[in-house]
C-alpha cells in the first residue's frame, strides 16, 4: 500500500514519506557506525575508541533529540486516539530504554562492552522505527482531523531547539569534514599515497552493503565513513559500481576520502576509502 493511499491529504502523504526517509537515514547511520565499532574492537583498539566516541556524539545530537521531538509533537497527537494510546505509552517506554542504552554506551569501559551496548541500541532502534513507520505515522496521516505535515514541522522546530553542548557541535564539525583538505575524490586506481595499492590491508574494516536493506544502504555507508578515523581506511563491497554513491559522498564530505578500486566485478565491486 502506498503512502498516497494511506494519507488523507497530499501534503500528509509527502510528510509520511519524508518521515520514513528520515528514519531510514537515522537507522542506516547508526548501523554503519555500529558495524565499524564491531570491526575495530579487535583489530585496532585505538580506532575503536574514536569510533565509540563518535557513536555517542551521534546519539547525543541525532537519536536522542529525535526521540524528544517525537514525544513533544507526534506522540501527544497519537495518544489522543483511543486505538493508539497503549502503543504510544509503549513507545515512550522504548525511548527510556534507548536513553539508558546510550548512557551505558557512554560509560562502557572497553571496546567490547561498547560494541555490545551499541548492537543492543541498534536492534531496539530499528524495531522502534518499524512500529512508528508501520503504525503511528500512517494512523496520523490518514486521520482527517490531524495534519501530519504540521506535526512534522513542529517536530523539526523542537529538534532545532534541543539542548546541545559545544563538544557535540565540535565533534560534528570534524566528522562532516569541514576541517579537512579541500581536495576531490581521486580517479579510480590511485590511493593518493595513503596505502599500498592493489590489495586490502589485513586490519582494514570491510562493509559489505550487499547484505544491507536497500532503504538504508546509502545511509549505512555514510555512517560507516563518518566512523573511519583520519589516517585509516575502510573497504566497501557492493554488487555494482557505486558511482551515484561516490558522487553523494564527495558532495557530503568534499575531499575527505581518497577512493581506490580494488575489484571491478562481475560478482562484487570492492573500493577502499582512505580518510585523509
Amino acid at each position: 500500500m502506498s503512502a498516497l493511499t494511506l494519507a488523507s491529504a497530499p501534503e500528509d502523504a509527502t510528510a509520511l514519506e519524508s518521515a520514513e526517509a528520515h528514519h531510514a537515514r537515522l537507522a542506516g547511520e547508526l548501523a554503519g557506525r555500529v558495524r565499524m565499532l564491531f570491526t575495530a574492537k579487535d583489530r585496532d583498539p585505538s580506532a575503536a575508541e574514536k569510533i565509540h566516541a563518535g557513536l555517542v556524539a551521534f546519539c547525543d545530537r541525532s537519536l536522542l533529540p529525535h526521540a524528544a521531538a517525537e514525544e513533544a509533537t507526534l506522540y501527544p497527537a497519537a495518544h489522543r486516539m483511543r486505538e493508539a494510546r497503549l502503543l504510544i505509552e509503549s513507545l515512550i517506554g522504548e525511548h527510556r530504554c534507548l536513553t539508558a542504552l546510550v548512557d551505558a554506551l557512554r560509560t562502557a569501559p572497553d571496546p567490547a562492552s561498547a560494541a555490545a551496548d551499541a548492537r543492543a541500541l541498534q536492534v531496539l532502534f530499528e524495531e522502534h522505527v518499524a512500529k512508528e513507520n508501520g503504525l503511528v505515522l500512517p494512523l496520523l496521516a490518514m486521520t482527517p482531523e490531524v495534519s501530519l505535515a504540521a506535526l512534522l514541522e513542529d517536530m523539526h522546530q523542537h529538534f532545532a531547539t534541543y539542548p546541545s553542548t559545544e563538544d557535540i557541535q565540535e565533534d560534528r564539525h570534524h566528522e562532516e569534514g569541514h576541517d579537512m583538505h579541500d581536495e576531490g575524490i581521486e580517479e579510480p586506481g590511485g590511493c593518493g599515497g595513503v596505502c599500498a595499492c592493489g590489495a586490502q590491508q589485513a586490519d582494514e574494516p570491510a562493509l559489505d552493503v550487499r547484505e544491507v536493506p536497500h532503504a538504508i544502504r546509502h545511509a549505512t555507508v555514510f555512517g560507516a565513513l563518518d566512523a573511519v578515523p583520519a589516517g585509516t581506511a575502510m573497504v566497501l563491497i557492493a554488487h555494482h559500481d557505486p558511482l551515484p554513491l561516490l558522487a553523494q559522498i564527495e558532495q557530503r564530505n568534499p575531499g575527505v576520502f581518497a577512493v581506490e578500486y580494488l575489484e571491478r566485478g562481475p560478482e562484487a565491486w570492492r573500493l577502499r576509502f582512505s580518510h585523509r
